[in-house]
């Protein structure tokens, strides 16, 4: 008679899950990339794309920094406060409306 309720499939990872979540972080931290200082000049030049993204409802690429990483997305600029650091883009994938400091902003461009 086979009996299978008492074996359990050998999961090597998931026996350890502490060490599994440090490995995880360490090869995150491996993959972290410091946020890039911009010039003046590349600052201004993102403010008239997004400005001009918003006037014209045209599609951008956005590139962002979040947590050690670059970011790009596709999406329409809703909102922009240049003297408040401050912008809004809908995702195009699910339209969602994304709040988003200009500070973290790498690059801007049409699509």
């Amino acid at each position: 008679m086979n009996n299978d309720r008492g074996m359990k499939k050998w999961r090597p990872f998931a026996s350890m899950p502490e060490q599994y979540t440090g490995l995880q972080e360490v090869i995150n931290k491996q993959a972290q990339v410091p946020q890039p200082l911009l010039t003046e000049e590349q600052m201004e030049q993102i403010n008239f794309t997004l400005i001009e993204a918003l006037h014209t409802n045209k599609q951008v690429y956005l590139t962002y920094y979040k947590k050690g990483q670059y970011i790009t997305e596709i999406g329409f600029i809703q909102f922009v406060d240049s003297l408040g650091d401050l912008f809004i883009f809908i995702d195009e994938v699910i339209e969602l409306k994304n709040k988003m400091r200009l500070s973290k902003l790498i690059d801007v461009r049409f699509t």
